[in-house]
């Protein structure tokens, strides 16, 4: 027979912390998107198509990061009641 280990209390916090991490992650990339688009030497309209086509994305990076900082934040007041 084997036993269970009990809960850590540390996991009741994990799934606030993960959507926190996500939300990091996705910041950091769309930093990454917005700098490798400003470094492109590369020229002409095609070149400013792709850097808003680049620009678009990291903002959709951005959004999804805010939606999981709010979520979260909906999470922890959720679990931590005043």
């Amino acid at each position: 027979m084997t036993t269970i280990p009990a809960a850590r209390s540390e996991h009741r916090h994990a799934p606030a912390a993960g959507l926190r991490a996500h939300s990091t992650a996705l910041r950091a990339h769309a930093d990454r998107l917005r700098a490798s688009a400003e470094a492109l030497t590369w020229q002409g309209p095609e070149a400013e198509a792709f850097r808003r086509q680049v620009e678009t994305l990291a903002d959709r990076c951005t959004t999804a990061a805010d939606g999981l900082t709010l979520s979260a934040t909906h999470l922890e007041a959720y679990e931590h009641p005043r």
